[in-house]
């Protein structure tokens, strides 16, 4: 009987697996189209924080999002858009270099090096900083969930 038991659970489980590779693959599509359309949205993102309209940038951001800056400061949804429509985080360019992207199902990690010109609040600045950003299939389309950046090392 006990034989039987873990039989029955290997199957299950097995099963299980199966589906979500299904799941994850019928979400997706190929990995390199995932990854394509992964890129396109981080794109969108990154022309919408230069010039945001909060219809934009709702269309891009997950209502979760957990937006870390390199300075310690953590957003929400409602604190990121909210700061780029008053100015107070305010890109004047933003330039990605050595993205990488790397899809899991219906989620992507992808990183690179942001360099920017800021006017935060009125006050030019310059920046260069490393992100980490999860995004995740919502209904069809790629939204930024997750976001933590750290300071270029000197």
């Amino acid at each position: 009987m006990f034989k039987q038991i873990i039989l029955a659970a290997a199957a299950a489980v097995t099963l299980a697996a199966l589906a979500g590779c299904a799941t994850g693959a019928a979400a997706t599509g190929s990995s390199a189209s995932a990854e394509q359309a992964v890129a396109a949205a981080a794109e969108k993102l990154r022309v919408a924080m230069i010039d945001p309209t909060p219809a934009a940038l709702t269309a891009l951001v997950a209502d979760d999002l957990s937006y870390g800056h390199s300075g310690g400061r953590v957003d929400t949804k409602d604190s990121f858009i909210g700061d780029l429509i008053a100015g107070k985080s305010d890109f004047v360019t933003i330039a990605i270099t050595d993205q990488t992207i790397k899809v899991v199902g219906n989620t992507a990690i992808v990183r690179h090096t942001l360099t920017a010109d800021t006017n935060d609040s009125g006050k030019p600045g310059k920046v260069q900083i490393k992100i980490l950003g999860v995004w995740q299939q919502q209904g069809g389309q790629w939204k930024l969930l997750a976001r933590q950046a750290v300071r270029v090392a000197a």
